[in-house]
């Protein structure tokens, strides 16, 4: 699969049903009132950091940290609600208010990265190479972070 971003013209590859990722950049495609936008996540990543409001940003990474458990605990509760009283049903009202905690959840994994120094490209890269060691040695189940 093929497909061109509209705000650099790159092209990128993906391999369908594979772990493996052959693109020069990962996009993220994003719509903002209407407006359709491709970006990378050093992109998403300075525009995140533009909006980022809380002591001493730019050197503590403790309040974006505390941010991310607070909405991970958000996207869980939610999931709970739809177990407890949707008979585990989750309706499109829910995915959408589940999609906007999870963006809430990205925000502060972004900040974290920001705060750190590091460039969440990287670690998503890193993420697919250990992910795709795991799957290589059949050893994806099970727990720890260095099966």
């Amino acid at each position: 699969m093929c497909q061109k971003s509209l705000r650099s013209n790159r092209n990128f590859k993906t391999k369908k049903g594979a772990v493996e990722i052959n693109c020069p950049l990962l996009f993220l495609y994003v719509k903002i009132k209407k407006q359709i936008y491709y970006m990378n996540f050093e992109e998403y990543q300075k525009l995140a950091k533009k909006t980022a409001i809380y002591p001493n940003s730019g050197s503590n990474f403790v309040y974006p940290t505390l941010g991310l458990a607070g909405e991970a605990g958000e996207v869980a509760e939610k999931i709970k609600k739809v177990l407890r009283d949707n008979n585990s049903v989750i309706s499109e009202d829910k995915k959408q208010e589940i999609a906007k905690e999870l963006g809430d959840v990205l925000w502060y994994v972004s900040q974290i990265a920001t705060e750190l120094g590091l460039p969440l490209e990287k670690i998503v890269e890193l993420n697919i190479e250990k992910l795709k060691s795991r799957q290589e040695r059949n050893n994806l189940s099970g727990s720890g972070d260095n099966r």
